[in-house]
């Protein structure tokens, strides 16, 4: 019976919900079963014609992939660490395009645009939050309208684009506000208003859509490469999510030190032209790898499946009704994921199983939801399926889990505004260099570059003999390590803080612009646990949305993992908010305002922030005690 299965083609998941897509993308239909070779035929009906579309015959071709001709894509010519490569080499470059200005922007909006150093802090959190957010906006086009392929050449150009107009306006003095001096008894800088404040807008947003296009289909795009139904491809895949973060920090690496170095010495416009010139050199770089990728094809909008579930769920009787028919066959699932990345295709109700263990009844969790399935619908548009339907839950168990990394990711929001200004205030000198306060971030990539070798080839193999298991350390277990080092990190900002004001304080540089007697490299050791934490959290989110994600929606799901970083920069933003408001009343000073960030309570701030992280963390605990991994699920008859 399994070996008649095998010659049946199931593919619900794979196949466009739109004859528009099933045209664009050539998806052929399924084959009817091989038959005994007549006489007098020329060649075996595995080599007809309609199996030989493309080139590729139906035995050697990916199922629901395509090159980047839309042609099937074969196995053996496309997909693998070889494609993986390119997308790496690739995240390089785009983010080194993308942190040579972020990382600094605070310091361009402070010297050069005259910002206040919180008005500062807030517009870098706004952008970097957009950018971040606009990932989902790149993950649901991967999803539902184009290749990933396509998005990030797309979204690349865009970012092109934006990173020009800020080249432009860094370039001209007639479109900068007027230059300045900001010392003792001046008048104070005139901020940048008007057209000209619209023009940084326009393009910091510009780059900001640029960026979140790929976001949301860089990741997925190399993630796709590996083949999920073999535990080298599984574990290929994971790889790959570890090297993405070391290629992440490796951009950082070069945009922290060299591109921050030559906006403090040498001009804006020199900074924003290295942008320009890293992305547009990405678009061949990924282009190179062309002939070797594989592109899942988009199947249609996945909200219009959450939706219609979550409907046809609300509108089934609570009582009484058709069910519908059943084999006993029900869907479990495990603590930890330890099985096949694949759930098996469902039957839909009332059609004939292509083989006696496959399911028709939902899983146990959510149970709310299947009543979609086990009672008709009284529309006909309304019908689902047992995958619809678990495709759904699995998205709603992870939003949880999506929503207790946000704290997080406020903490690293921490990287790019005040603890750059911490460190402006101190002495950035190492010998006769005098390091730029936005190259701080040189300690955390630096670590992620020396730890994610250490953890792919060291950690995991061991924690893999020592368990027993495919994965060694589950994606939770992982992202739990993150969510932990993060409230350490806090902890050590908050002394650090003390311990920077002290100085100030006892040598009367209080309202003093002069940097502070005290070395910047007490700032490292807060980076230091926030890198550590960005490394766990980050590479285990990527790889936990996408490999619990339904296939139809791994994109936008993978999405959420930079989603969540835009949360936590808009969240950011609102605490500083929050806690100036809070504190300001009955004619107090707010913690985070003054005259200069020697006036501020910053410590406080960071001591909110660690308890905050220690609630989260015992909700991120709760969670993912009672989380059960849908790829490990089997069937249970």
């Amino acid at each position: 019976m399994r070996g008649a299965a095998s010659r049946i083609t199931v593919l619900p998941l794979e196949q466009p919900q739109s004859p528009l897509l099933a045209f664009k993308y050539r998806i052929l239909p399924p084959l009817p079963l091989a038959k005994a070779r007549q006489p007098g035929t020329d060649a075996p009906p595995s080599q007809s014609p309609q199996a030989q579309e493309g080139g590729v015959r139906e035995a050697e071709r990916w199922e629901g992939y395509v090159d980047w001709r839309n042609r099937p894509a074969a196995k053996g010519r496309h997909g693998g660490m070889v494609a993986a490569s390119f997308v790496l080499v690739a995240e390089v470059l785009e983010n080194l395009a993308f942190l040579a200005n972020a990382s600094n922007l605070v310091t361009y909006l402070m010297n050069s645009m005259h910002y206040s150093p919180a008005q500062s802090a807030t517009t870098v959190t706004n952008f970097m939050g957009t950018a971040f957010l606009l990932a989902l906006l790149g993950g649901f086009l991967s999803d539902a309208v184009c290749t990933t392929y396509v998005v990030y050449l797309a979204s690349a150009a865009v970012e092109f684009m934006g990173l020009v107009i800020l080249t432009i306006q860094a370039r001209s003095s007639s479109l900068m506000p007027p230059p300045c001096a900001k010392v003792a008894g001046a008048a104070p800088c005139e901020p940048v208003s008007g057209s000209k404040k619209a023009m940084m807008f326009v393009g910091l947003y510009v780059t900001a859509l640029g960026i979140g296009g790929i976001k949301g289909s860089l990741p997925p795009h190399g993630a796709e490469q590996f083949d999920e139904g073999t535990p080298r491809g599984r574990k290929g895949r994971s790889t790959f999510f570890n090297y993405f973060v070391f290629c992440l920090s490796c951009g950082a690496l070069v945009a922290v030190t060299f591109a921050v170095w030559v906006e403090d010495n040498k001009g804006w416009q020199w900074g924003f032209f290295i942008s320009t010139i890293a992305i547009l050199l990405s678009i061949p770089v990924f282009a190179a790898g062309s002939r070797f990728y594989r592109s899942k094809v988009p199947t249609g909008s996945p909200l219009v499946t959450i939706g219609k579930v979550l409907l046809a769920a609300a509108l089934a009787p609570r009582r009484g009704g058709t069910p519908s028919a059943s084999n006993g066959a029900v869907i479990d699932r495990a603590p930890s994921p330890t099985g096949s990345t694949e759930l098996k295709e469902y039957c839909k109700p009332g059609e004939a199983c292509a083989a006696a263990d496959e399911a028709t009844e939902p899983s146990q969790e959510l149970s709310a939801l299947n009543r979609a399935v086990q009672c008709q619908p009284r529309h006909r548009a309304l019908a689902c399926t047992v995958q619809e339907v678990e495709d759904v839950k699995i998205v709603l168990m992870v939003l949880p889990i999506f929503l207790a990394t946000i704290m997080l990711n406020c903490c690293l929001a921490q990287l790019s505004t005040f603890s750059v200004e911490q460190a402006a205030t101190m002495d950035t000198r190492v010998g006769g260099l005098k390091v730029p306060a936005a190259s701080l971030p040189v300690f955390p990539v630096t670590f992620i570059i020396l730890l994610a070798p250490i953890y792919d080839h060291i950690i995991i193999p061991f924690a893999r003999r020592a368990t027993g298991t495919e994965m060694g350390i589950t994606h939770l277990q992982r992202i739990g390590t993150g969510l932990l080092l993060s409230i350490v990190a806090m902890a050590v900002a908050a002394v650090v803080e003390v311990k920077r004001k002290n100085v100030a304080t006892s040598n009367a540089m209080t309202d003093s612009h002069a940097p502070l007697p005290i070395t910047f490299f007490w700032i490292a050791f807060q980076y230091l646990f926030l890198g550590s934490a960005d490394l766990f959290t980050l590479a285990g989110l990527l790889e936990f949305f996408f490999s619990e994600a339904p296939p139809r929606m791994r994109s936008l799901a993978t999405s959420l993992s930079w989603a969540s970083l835009a949360l936590g920069y808009y969240l950011s933003s609102v605490l500083v908010t929050i806690v100036n408001s809070a504190t300001g009343r009955g004619g107090h000073r707010p913690w985070l305002e003054g005259a200069s960030l020697n006036h501020y309570h910053l410590e406080r701030f960071y001591w909110l922030m660690c308890a905050l992280s220690a609630v989260n963390y015992i909700f991120f605990l709760v969670l993912a005690i009672r989380y059960k991994y849908r790829n490990a699920g089997v069937i249970k008859a």
